[in-house]
């Protein structure tokens, strides 16, 4: 199953970090990927995955964009310093923020029909 990026924003109340390119919340998802390795998520994260993470630094982009992920959700209200959002909103990666453990976060993605 798939769903608008805009929807999984609205139902699981997370925070947009990227609104210049707020556009992007209609691109579709069907699957997630949670790891703070960023080898894992290059050598295993599925293309047009959301990325959920405590890793907030400019690295989570580059591996974003080589491993050609659509979104990153990042857990527990952390959040990225400016240059990690303006880095993001050039190469079209929208970013998230929840309070939410990745636990729970995952867990709500798994019921809106999002797989890993």
């Amino acid at each position: 199953m798939s769903m608008k990026l805009k929807e999984i924003c609205e139902k699981l109340d997370l925070q947009l970090l990227t609104p210049e390119i707020a556009g992007l919340l209609d691109r579709e998802v069907s699957e997630g990927y949670v790891s703070d390795l960023l080898s894992d998520v290059l050598a295993n994260a599925k293309k047009g995955s959301i990325l959920i993470t405590l890793q907030t630094h400019i690295n989570v982009i580059a591996v974003c964009v080589h491993a050609e992920l659509s979104a990153v959700i990042f857990i527990q209200n952390r959040m990225p310093e400016e240059n990690v959002i303006k880095k993001a909103e050039q190469e079209q990666i929208l970013l998230f923020s929840s309070s939410d453990t990745a636990f729970n976060i995952v867990g709500k993605l798994y019921k809106l029909g999002i797989r890993g």
